[in-house]
């Protein structure tokens, strides 16, 4: 059972569009992740969960009650978002983590205890008199953390929530999400460009692109059958080739491209024009003929190698380009250089078909749009200055 849900939502900043008709639906307990590229809606769409904004048409629904057209307090101290860029009040560690509560009147023990309680799970004890001001980008994140988590809420709304932190910070941080998922049940919504991060949190990834919600799947789906040519160079699909299919027995297709022929695993009919994706790390190199069971083997010679950390980006031209990702000790073991003769082979069930039928035939690569027309943040403010709290150091 979903917990929220849009339909057929739209936003509009001037004249231009930021979402086309997205619809949603989280489940209860999961962790969804929202990946796009910058610009793509990704925030706005947060914002509109949150009842931060108003959508220029559709709904949100939450646990079965819509909530599109007016503010409904009981609704929204149920909810907490982080923003891209945390909000820390000036003032100490404590009185921004106590803040939610002295809004919505706890008494002085209560908040004491979930405070120090919150502080405690975060990694932040001892930190209570810190102005959080002078705290580092990821105890500054952890600050921001325990204020959304210190309610207790059904619905976590995340912005880029390891945004330009360092390893250590980001593993701490995502090992928080995933504690609070775990152990509170708690339903928490991801925006973020950093796809592995998806893979690593998420139950379900949304993909955005220029405000639409392309598709929406469990990482192996999003990540090894994407559903079109965008979400596939946006997940790091390099092998795109167009083809068409010449035979299929049992299953087993031909596929030819070029002056090339390869085989896969699909239900495509003879006479159908595909795009073929293979992932980068499903295409092995090796400098003798393969002697496994890959049915798709071709030679050809290595055209660059690029290398990543512990990985290397090999391209190969085998009369059309292939990439494989490989390691690094593997370049140093196999002696590889650019010129060198070697084979790229790779299984049938490792390619994923889709049909080239309402796709243009030359598609742009992906872009990152343009976001100069995201509205303005909040304006920020101390706490000692809403009249609704009565302001106390902890």
């Amino acid at each position: 059972m979903s917990l929220i849900e849009t339909i057929d939502l739209h936003q509009r900043f001037g004249t231009r569009e930021v979402l086309r008709g997205v619809s949603l639906a989280v489940e209860k307990g999961e962790i969804l992740a929202i990946i796009g590229p910058t610009g793509s809606g990704k925030t706005t769409l947060l914002r509109l969960l949150d009842q931060l904004e108003q959508p220029a048409s559709g709904k949100v629904v939450f646990d079965g009650q819509e909530i599109t057209r007016r503010l409904r307090t009981q609704v929204r101290r149920q909810i907490s978002m982080v923003l891209q860029k945390p909000v820390v009040f000036d003032a100490t560690v404590f009185d921004n983590v106590a803040y939610p509560l002295r809004v919505r009147r706890y008494d002085r023990k209560a908040i004491r205890e979930r405070v120090h309680s919150m502080l405690k799970t975060v990694g932040l004890d001892g930190y209570e008199k810190r102005n959080a001001r002078t705290l580092s980008g990821g105890e500054t994140q952890k600050v921001a953390l325990a204020r959304a988590l210190v309610t207790d809420p059904r619905l976590l709304l995340l912005d880029e929530p390891t945004a330009n932190l360092d390893p250590a910070s980001l593993n701490s941080i995502e090992d928080l999400i995933l504690r609070f998922n775990r152990d509170k049940g708690m339903t928490i919504v991801i925006a973020t460009h950093e796809m592995p991060q998806g893979q690593r949190l998420a139950h379900r990834i949304g993909v955005m692109m220029n405000g639409e919600l392309i598709q929406v799947g469990t990482p192996a789906d999003i990540f090894y059958a994407p559903s079109d040519v965008s979400v596939a160079r946006f997940v790091g699909v390099d092998n795109i080739l167009r083809g068409t299919v010449v035979s299929n027995e049992g299953g087993l297709a031909q596929i030819r491209f070029d002056d090339l022929c390869l085989e896969a695993v699909t239900d495509r009919s003879a006479g159908d024009k595909v795009y073929v994706f293979v992932r980068p790390e499903e295409i092995t190199i090796s400098l003798q003929v393969p002697s496994s069971s890959a049915r798709n083997a071709f030679t050809g010679e290595v055209a660059s190698i690029s290398l990543s950390g512990p990985l290397a980006r090999v391209e190969v031209n085998c009369g059309v380009r292939l990439v494989s990702l490989v390691t690094r000790r593997s370049v140093e073991e196999l002696g590889l250089r650019v010129g060198q003769q070697v084979h790229a082979f790779f299984k049938a069930t490792a390619i994923h078909v889709i049909s080239r039928a309402g796709f243009a035939e030359a598609q742009a690569p992906v872009t990152m749009a343009d976001s100069s027309a995201t509205p303005a943040e909040p304006t920020l403010f101390r706490p000692a200055d809403d009249p609704r709290v009565r302001w106390w150091s902890g």
